[in-house]
Order: C-alpha cells, then sequence, then structure tokens
C-alpha cells in the first residue's frame, strides 16, 4: 500500500512562556523563562515553591468557551479547547469541506483533571461522598479533552486519548500521522494537555525526587545539560497541531507549515521512572523515526530533545544523539536545543508543544536557545547546545524525542515542504 504524505496546516498553543503560537515562539527566540513562583495555591508547606505556571492574568478560557461550559471542564481541558481553537482556526479546517467521519481527534494529557480530583476529594472529605459535583468524573479523566474537542466542532472520526506519560503528545500526533497515512482519516487534530501544576501534583513529584529545589531564581532552575541542575520543572500547557493528507490540502489552498516524514517508538523495559542508562530505547527510537522517513541522520539539521534537566535522562539522550549522529567534532551542522530550559516539563502537552518548536524552526530559519547552560556537564555529550541565545540557521529538517515514565520513547521528523 502506497503510504499517503501529511501535512500540518495549523497550530495552536497555550503555554508558561505566551499564549498562542507566536507569542510562544517569540519568546522562545528572545530566551525568555516562563518559570516562576506559584501563584495558583499555597506554596508554604511546598519544598517547591516553582513552576512553568499560566497565570490567570494571561488565560481566560471564558473568551473562546461558553462560560458554563467551562466551568465543568478541568484546567487541563480548558488549555486543550484554546490551542484546539486557535489551531482550528489557522488551519481554517471547517471551511475544507471534509467528511466529519473523516476528520479524527487524538488530544490527551498524561494526569489528566488534577485540580478537579483534588477539589472533590477534600469537599468528600469534609462534607462526605454525596457532596461531590456529578461533573467530577467527566471532568478529570484523561480523555475528555478529545471528547470535548470533537463535540464543540463536530468531528465524528477517530476519537482517543493516547496516555504514556510524558511521550503523550508525541505518541498522539503520531498516531494521527499513521491515520492519515493509512487512510483512516483524511485530517486529525492533535496533541497534548496538562495541568499538574497543583498542591498534588508538585508534592508528589517533589517526593519523587525529580523537581528542582531552585526556588531563589526560578527562572535559572530549570538547566538542562548543565553541571548544576537539580532537576526539572513542572510545566503546564497544551499544544494543538492540525494534521492533513498532503493532497487534499494542497487542493483547497491550505497554508502548509511542514511535512511529517518519519514515527518511531520503542520501549525501554529497565524501569518504572529512570530511563535505560545506555538510553538503547531512545536510540531505537530514532533509528526506527530515520527508517521510516527515508533519510540519513546527517539531514536532520535540528533536534529539539526531551532534555528535562535530570541528571540521568541529559546524559542518557545526549549519548544515544551522539550515537546515531555523532559529537559535535564529527557533525557540526547538528544543533540541539532544550526548550524545556524556558517552559519546563509540560508532561503530556510537552511532545505536542516541542513538535510546534520543530516546525517554526523549519519556518524560520532560527534555533531557540538552551538558557542557563552555564557550565556544561562533562558527564553529557559533546554536542551543539545552542547556549543562551537563538541560533539563525536554514533548517530543512528537524527532529524531536520524548521518553515518559514506565520506559516509553517516541521520535518524531518533520520537514520542509
Amino acid at each position: 500500500m502506497v503510504k499517503r504524505r501529511v501535512v500540518i496546516t495549523g497550530m495552536g498553543a497555550v503555554t508558561p512562556c505566551g499564549i498562542g503560537v507566536e507569542n510562544f515562539w517569540k519568546s522562545l527566540l528572545d530566551g525568555k523563562s516562563g518559570i516562576s513562583l506559584i501563584e495558583r495555591f499555597p506554596t508554604d508547606n511546598q519544598t517547591v515553591k516553582i513552576a512553568g505556571e499560566i497565570k490567570d492574568c494571561d488565560f481566560n478560557p471564558e473568551t473562546l468557551i461558553d462560560s458554563k461550559e467551562s466551568k465543568r471542564m478541568d484546567r487541563y481541558t480548558q488549555f486543550a479547547m484554546v490551542a484546539a481553537e486557535e489551531a482550528i482556526a489557522d488551519a481554517k479546517l471547517n471551511e475544507a469541506g471534509y467528511d466529519p467521519y473523516r476528520i479524527g481527534v487524538i488530544v490527551s494529557a498524561a494526569a489528566g483533571g488534577f485540580y478537579t480530583f483534588e477539589k472533590n476529594h477534600l469537599q468528600m472529605i469534609e462534607r462526605g461522598p454525596v457532596k461531590a459535583s456529578p461533573f467530577t468524573i467527566p471532568m478529570l479523566i484523561v480523555d475528555m479533552a478529545a471528547g470535548r474537542i470533537s463535540m464543540k466542532y463536530g468531528y465524528k472520526g477517530i476519537n482517543k486519548a493516547v496516555v504514556s506519560a510524558c511521550a503523550t503528545g508525541t505518541h498522539s500526533i503520531g498516531d494521527s500521522f499513521r491515520a492519515i497515512q493509512h487512510g483512516e482519516a483524511d485530517a486529525m487534530v492533535a496533541g497534548g494537555c496538562e495541568a499538574t501544576v497543583t498542591s498534588l501534583g508538585i508534592g508528589a513529584f517533589t517526593a519523587l525526587r525529580a523537581l528542582s529545589k531552585h526556588n531563589e531564581e526560578p527562572q535559572k532552575a530549570s538547566r538542562p545539560y548543565d553541571k548544576d541542575r537539580d532537576g526539572f520543572v513542572m510545566g503546564e500547557g497544551a499544544g494543538i497541531l492540525i494534521l492533513e493528507e498532503y493532497e487534499n490540502a494542497k487542493a483547497r489552498g491550505a497554508k502548509i507549515y511542514a511535512e511529517i516524514i518519519g514515527y518511531g517508538q520503542t520501549a525501554d523495559a529497565y524501569d518504572i521512572v529512570a530511563p535505560d542508562p545506555e538510553g538503547r530505547g531512545a536510540v531505537k527510537s530514532m533509528q526506527l523515526a530515520i527508517e521510516d522517513a527515508g533519510i540519513t541522520p546527517q539531514e536532520v539539521d535540528y533536534i529539539n530533545p526531551h532534555g528535562t534537566s535530570t541528571g540521568l535522562g541529559d546524559k542518557a539522550e545526549s549519548y544515544a544523539i551522539a550515537e546515531i549522529f555523532g559529537d559535535k567534532t564529527q557533525n557540526p551542522n547538528l544543533l540541539v536545543s532544550s526548550t524545556k530550559s524556558m517552559h519546563g516539563h509540560m508532561l503530556g502537552a510537552t511532545g505536542a508543544v516541542e513538535s510546534i518548536v520543530c516546525v517554526k524552526a523549519i519556518n524560520c530559519g532560527k534555533v531557540p536557545p538552551t538558557i542557563n547552560l552555564d557550565n556544561q556537564d562533562e558527564d553529557v555529550a559533546n554536542l551543539d547546545y545552542v547556549p543562551h541565545k537563538s541560533r539563525d540557521k536554514k533548517i530543512r529538517i528537524s527532529l524531536t524525542n520524548s521518553f515518559g515514565f514506565g520506559g516509553h520513547n517516541t521520535t518524531l521528523i518533520f520537514r520542509e515542504v
């Protein structure tokens, strides 16, 4: 069977670095951090008091969502709805004339409705189980972002939530790519969302010893590849991409941002939290994506890595990249930058948001920096991590990696059209 080509025709973003794709992208190129002290809940009893938090003054879902319906959505779903609105309008998808049964939605979070869970659990403890909101379950379950998007726009095709921890957003885009490739859909709304900057989310990840405790200088806390890194910084938000079959998109005169050409996915089968220290699963995921794309490693110009700012993760992935693409001395063409240094780790949303970064790098000929990389760790591979400042460079092919607890690995490759 001849696989159909798949292109990106719309994008939407809700991030700590800006609401909307252009605001987000400008902040990244300026090296502006979206990490700050948490404001939405008291942190007096929390060890970690910082996050890539989307401030209430910047995010008002009721400008795009009916106020009654907005109150029946968890914050993660609100993020997804606002990002989807931007992406769908950008693609002019509702003007494309597709059969609604040929438009699908794969949008998910890694954790689901943490706000709803916390609020209603406390209410049940204090007032009894019958006092919980009847919307508790529909608000907290992880598939509701996809369901809500389909209901608002009338998309009746494939509809599901792919959950693979921090690889969720990337898997959602990859599975949407395959659905169009294989003729199961003509267009897909794909991406990830997350809202775990809550007392439970911050407290639980702190107990896991995964988060940075650099509370005194929040904007300097996320330090991928730096020898002084002490964990990742939690982020929140959403990234949505509109995928279409190339010939259809071209025929209707759609704006085409880039083509998806490769998708790889593997499992470490090693540990529930820690990555394979030798990065074997990451290596294989990238190799499968390169093979799927029909390119050579030397053709990749830019990688947006998982790059979370953890000791084991940064080291394992960097050496996996160097094994395939060569280090800075062997492949000076390759640029690698972790934008998590600015927006933090957005869990289920992060792969979708970083896919947008890869596409914008192709469109604009610019690579955002890895900020806070003051003293590169000698234990990570010798790659060009684009420290401190963005770089002008022609990007024809870009790649993104996402890895999740449970050993999930996934890779996407994008190419200019």
